[in-house]
């Protein structure tokens, strides 16, 4: 994983009604799901929400690695809006000194074009973590903070998912704020089609299976 993705991401938007990124093509909103095979513990069962992707390269948050650092303890304006477990999670290995803000669009709400929010999907945004947070109060169902993120350099993801390390799948937008208890990994995987959510099955020793 490349810690060279310095630069702001920009988003593509996603379609409603099915979920975003899915298919063949990566894209703003797919998930990277971590194959069992993939055991290097930084990334060992993690699901990665894909933020940018593009020919320079790729960027996105882990969203199942809570830390045990308070959102009140960090960035005590955003606790209330923060989705439980109200912990800050760690996005992935790069700048992990910085915060970076995952936020839930409500029903019917069109976040196109206000201030301090970038859409990523029809139902996930990027919120700009100095915004009025009353202001995104009325906007957002939650958010989740994260410290640091996930970063690949040009053409570094596609060696990793020519390698398999990596299953894409499609994302809903109630994945970003799935709380710490839930198998996000499992989850995601139950949710595709056979053979591959009998991965989901897959033990976390496999000398215990």
């Amino acid at each position: 994983m490349g810690p060279d993705r310095s630069n702001e991401p920009t988003q593509d938007g996603a379609s409603s009604g099915e979920p975003a990124g899915g298919g063949s093509e990566v894209s703003s909103g797919t998930l990277l799901v971590a194959a069992p095979e993939l055991i290097e513990p930084t990334f060992a069962r993690t699901v990665v929400y894909l933020i940018e992707h593009n020919e320079s390269g790729s960027l996105g948050v882990v969203l199942n690695r809570p830390s045990e650092s308070a959102v009140h303890g960090v960035l005590p304006r955003w606790h209330d809006l923060a989705a439980k477990p109200k912990a800050v999670f760690v996005g992935g290995p790069v700048n992990q000194s910085a915060a970076l803000c995952l936020g839930v669009v409500k029903a019917g709400m069109d976040a196109s074009g206000i201030r301090g929010l970038q859409p990523v999907t029809d139902r996930v945004v990027l919120v700009d973590l100095d915004s009025d947070v009353d202001m995104m109060d009325e906007l957002l169902d939650g958010v989740r903070v994260f410290a640091g993120y996930s970063g690949w350099g040009m053409g570094q993801l596609d060696d990793e998912l020519e390698r398999k390390d990596w299953i894409t799948c499609g994302s809903l937008h109630t994945d970003v704020l799935v709380p710490a208890r839930v198998d996000l990994w499992g989850r995601v995987l139950r949710r595709q089609g056979l053979p591959t959510a009998l991965l989901a099955t897959h033990p976390v020793d496999v000398s215990l299976n």
